[in-house]
């Protein structure tokens, strides 16, 4: 009898755990959130930012190094915006599995169509990413498609739950469809208005929605505003009737809330990321909370003078 129970345990023991997972390494809190929506609890997820942290600079820190080293995929966006760090990880990991052109490693970038893409390149026109605007992340028509080539990594990387990462995408688009066409009816006011952005970050939220980019607070990607360049914007706002001046929560208010005090335009935050405001807590959330303060926005418009 002694004999049968250490055997059984000696299996339970040696048997795969139910809910083995893959450590996916997200260099952002939207594919942190994406990766959770199609792997459930298949996987284990760490996102290298946080919701107030511009993803185009942050610090190669030993402890994410050591979160790539024990990564077994490497899911981020792409395009260059993490190029002044991403390398550095990966190459202070070691982790073979987890490189550039491997099954563990999935630029989020390659799955959409990328706007903005210059013709060339100088650093006199400030911070231009080669390959186009990397910020894709605030289109949802993008999401799905990276949810998709996420769901078809998954199955490859970890072919046992296979099935599970499927019926989730399966189920998951289904959401999204739903959420997209509810979007889509709600934002209809929108289409056509002008608004003004601290950094070309809502290129493809704007792309979507038909939402006029009336300028930008940086008077080059990547430059801190300029009060020569203030000056000058607010003969624009003025001109073009701008409903709001649109920031992210990582970007100093200073100027826009500047900008709103000489026009009388509302200046706002807009969730570029899940957490990034209290309500944009999930994917979903994060585009009801974009759409609510842009109609907001544009009902104070309304208001003025």
């Amino acid at each position: 009898m002694k004999f049968v129970v250490s055997l059984l345990l000696a299996l339970h023991i040696a048997a795969p755990a139910a809910h083995a997972s893959l450590r996916v390494f997200a260099c952002e809190p939207e594919w942190a959130a994406l990766a959770k929506e199609i792997g459930g609890d298949r996987v284990e997820t760490v996102s290298a930012t946080t919701p107030d942290q511009d993803a185009h600079y942050i610090q190669a820190r030993p402890s994410l190094i050591a979160q790539v080293r024990r990564a077994d995929l490497v899911f981020c966006t792409g395009a260059d915006l993490e190029v002044g760090w991403l390398p550095v990880l990966l190459r202070q990991a070691g982790n073979g599995k987890v490189q550039p052109g491997q099954l563990g490693f999935l630029d989020a970038s390659s799955a959409v169509k990328l706007l903005e893409a210059p013709t060339s390149v100088d650093r006199a026109q400030g911070d231009v990413h080669p390959f186009g605007n990397p910020h894709i992340q605030t289109d949802p028509r993008n999401i799905a498609l990276v949810a998709a080539a996420l769901a078809e990594r998954l199955q490859k990387l970890d072919p046992i739950n296979a099935n599970s990462y499927a019926q989730r995408a399966v189920e998951f688009k289904a959401r999204w469809s739903q959420a997209l066409a509810r979007w889509t009816e709600q934002t209809k006011p929108l289409k056509g208005v002008s608004i003004v952005t601290h950094h070309r970050s809502f290129i493809y939220l704007e792309n979507w929605l038909g939402v006029e980019d009336a300028g930008n607070l940086e008077p080059k990607p990547g430059i801190e505003p300029t009060a020569g360049h203030l000056a000058e914007l607010t003969e624009q706002v003025r001109a073009k009737k701008v409903q709001a001046i649109v920031r992210s929560s990582y970007h100093d208010a200073r100027a826009s809330e500047w900008l709103a005090g000489r026009t009388g335009v509302q200046a706002i935050v807009l969730p570029h990321t899940v957490g990034s405001v209290p309500e944009a807590d999930t994917l979903e959330h994060m585009f009801d909370a974009i759409i609510a303060r842009l109609l907001a926005a544009q009902a104070q418009a309304r208001g003025r003078p």
